[in-house]
């Protein structure tokens, strides 16, 4: 039922060996055969152009898969950070293409945290054009504010903006372990 996936992850697994040094890709695809639920999240972020790919292993020992196309994903462009700040644009008729919070949450991935985000920095460039929604603490959430990043003159920035923003520049990455 995946073997199309699988092959397009191992062939992405090959070609950016920097991404993940040290892990052998028969120990993923083992780990994926053990938890296939996992694949059809991987297929989603497949589906609208995450590219994801092993960028590490967590402490438990789970590979760590993230949205590791170039700009943030092309499928999920023009989202409201929550839905909160989704209602509000569409109150004022105006109608984003959902919202980074449920999107991840409907994929069944996580959305990268600061911490995160700039842990994948470190595997490569990625939204010099673009920008990508992060997870954004609720004390901040709570004042209306939501939190993106993107990558610019070798380095990481965050930005805030109200959580009911959207632009066809900015969708969300995220991640998931296996």
């Amino acid at each position: 039922m995946y073997g199309e996936l699988l092959k397009r992850l191992e062939e992405r697994f090959q070609a950016n060996m920097h991404r993940h040094q040290g892990i052998e890709w028969e120990a993923v695809r083992a780990r994926l055969r053990a938890v296939p639920d996992k694949l059809c999240s991987l297929q989603a972020m497949e589906e609208t152009g995450g590219e994801p790919d092993v960028i590490g292993v967590d402490e438990q020992g789970h590979y760590i898969f993230c949205d590791c196309s170039p700009e943030s994903p092309a499928g999920r462009r023009n989202t409201c950070y929550d839905r909160s700040g989704q209602d509000e644009r569409e109150r004022k008729g105006v109608y984003p293409q959902g919202n980074a919070v449920d999107g991840a949450a409907e994929m069944g991935i996580e959305l990268l945290d600061e911490e995160q985000y700039r842990a994948l920095q470190q595997v490569g460039p990625f939204d010099t054009k673009t920008s990508s929604w992060i997870k954004t603490p609720e004390d901040m959430r709570k004042k209306g504010g939501a939190l993106f990043g993107d990558y610019r003159y070798g380095r990481v920035f965050f930005y805030h903006n109200s959580a009911g923003s959207f632009y066809s520049s900015r969708g969300f990455r995220g991640l998931i372990r296996v």
